[in-house]
């Protein structure tokens, strides 16, 4: 059977191991398990969204209302913008299927950083377009964006801020002098997934959507509840941004795109801001623990405004190995060596958690 021929070089992105892979594989008991792999909140979601979920099973016959209404309403009032600025996604990543979708064809170009998240690559070639990538790791080189826009027209940009899988984040006010200089025709893809992380860490991080999209008409902002809000489960994202890229997307998404669970979930999480706010404070606070246990064992950390670690190691330690070794001890890392790194992402978990982590990793080292 023939496929595709643009769709033959396409590496299917792999997750972090789930916990009852791990449990299979090396036959260790569940308890025994943890996951520091893919980002998710060590501190679940919030109650108030359990409480919410359980009172909605019974309506599981009727389709979600795909107006979402309630949804949009709440992140409205959150960034001060109309309903009709917002599309619903099920997670960050169907909102940039759709724009590489209604944006690019085999004959187009997207600019990336050299480490970044995996999948806008993998949307993009999709539709055969070109993927353009500048050199950086560790950061984004804005001076080398521009030169590689001005080369090759892209027809999108994606700028990921935080960054994943690195943790870095660009200077909120840098990232609008970049935009400044970009024609109004390419589409400029703010990935805010760890925004409320950075937020609270350094103000001169932080992005709000309306601020971008009421200076900008070529941007395209995105959120997602995978992190900050715990609900990584329930997948759902969004993208804010001018009406007119917005009604081009709605062309795109398939209907009742997210379920009635986690429309509600999302709705309820958004209100709950004590939550959040305790989640980061933790966060932040262990990850003091990570830049002291790195500085110990002279491992290279880099800055992280995220919810997660990246870990650099110096030849002749080797990332895969040391992500294997971790595995079968039962903890789930994630190996970078599939961008190019020699180092591993960890998410930062709850304090017995990342003591587990250090006592392994310095027993491997």
């Amino acid at each position: 059977m023939k496929f595709n021929k643009h769709i033959e070089n396409i590496k299917t992105y792999e997750g972090g191991k789930p916990i009852e892979l791990v449990v299979r594989e090396f036959g260790i008991d569940p308890k025994d398990v943890v996951k520091l792999a893919s980002n998710e909140n060590p501190n679940g979601c919030s109650l108030k969204v359990q409480d919410a979920v359980k009172n909605i099973v019974a309506n599981m016959a009727l389709y979600p209302d795909d107006s979402m209404m309630k949804l949009k309403a709440g992140l409205s009032r959150r960034f001060g913008m109309d309903d009709e600025n917002i599309i619903i996604g099920s997670g960050s990543d169907q909102v940039i299927e759709l724009a590489v979708y209604a944006k690019t064809n085999k004959e187009s170009k997207i600019l990336t950083n050299g480490v970044t998240f995996a999948m806008y690559e993998v949307y993009a070639k999709h539709v055969g377009c070109e993927i353009i990538k500048t050199t950086s790791t560790d950061t984004h080189d804005l001076e080398q964006f521009y030169t590689l826009y001005k080369e090759h027209k892209p027809e999108i940009i994606f700028l990921c801020t935080p960054n994943n899988p690195t943790g870095d984040a660009s200077d909120a006010k840098e990232i609008f002098e970049f935009i400044s200089k970009i024609d109004s025709d390419t589409l400029v893809i703010v990935d805010g997934a760890y925004m409320e992380y950075a937020k609270a860490k350094d103000a001169s991080k932080a992005i709000e959507p309306k601020e971008l999209i009421d200076k900008f008409d070529n941007v395209l902002y995105l959120g997602t509840f995978s992190k900050a809000y715990g609900l990584g489960g329930m997948r759902v994202g969004y993208g804010i941004a001018r009406l007119d890229i917005i009604k081009q997307l709605y062309k795109l998404r398939p209907p009742f795109n997210i379920t009635t669970l986690s429309l509600e979930a999302a709705s309820v999480a958004l209100e709950d801001e004590e939550f959040v706010k305790n989640s980061i404070e933790m966060n932040f606070n262990e990850m003091k623990r990570y830049k002291n246990f790195a500085n110990e064992q002279k491992i290279d950390i880099i800055e992280s405004y995220t919810n997660f670690v990246t870990l650099c190691f110096e030849k002749p330690k080797n990332s895969s190995k040391i992500a294997d070794a971790l595995l079968k001890r039962g903890m789930i890392v994630r190996d970078l060596s599939g961008y190019g790194m020699n180092a591993i992402r960890v998410t930062v978990g709850k304090p017995e958690q990342n003591s587990k982590f250090f006592e392994l990793l310095v027993e491997y080292l």
